[in-house]
């Protein structure tokens, strides 16, 4: 696994450490053993991004309010 992904995704660090400890045994990583960690740690990260995508939605419709309300006041100053 990547160091970044650790840092970044907090979260989801003990999925992640599961599936590398999982990953140095190399029989079960090759024959299957591991699927249960991946999947565990897929749901995670998926359920980490749709939040972030969430909250980006929500911080973009308070941007996109506040620009639309100073243009209307710019516009009622002229």
């Amino acid at each position: 696994m990547h160091p970044q992904l650790t840092e970044k995704n907090i979260i989801c660090k003990d999925f992640i450490e599961a599936l590398e400890l999982c990953h140095r045994n190399s029989w079960a990583r090759l024959t299957g053993g591991c699927n249960e960690a991946k999947t565990e740690l897929n749901l995670c990260l998926r359920k980490a991004r749709l939040n972030r995508a969430a909250n980006n939605r929500e911080m973009a419709k308070t941007r996109k309010d506040q620009v639309n309300r100073k243009a209307e006041e710019f516009k009622a100053d002229n």
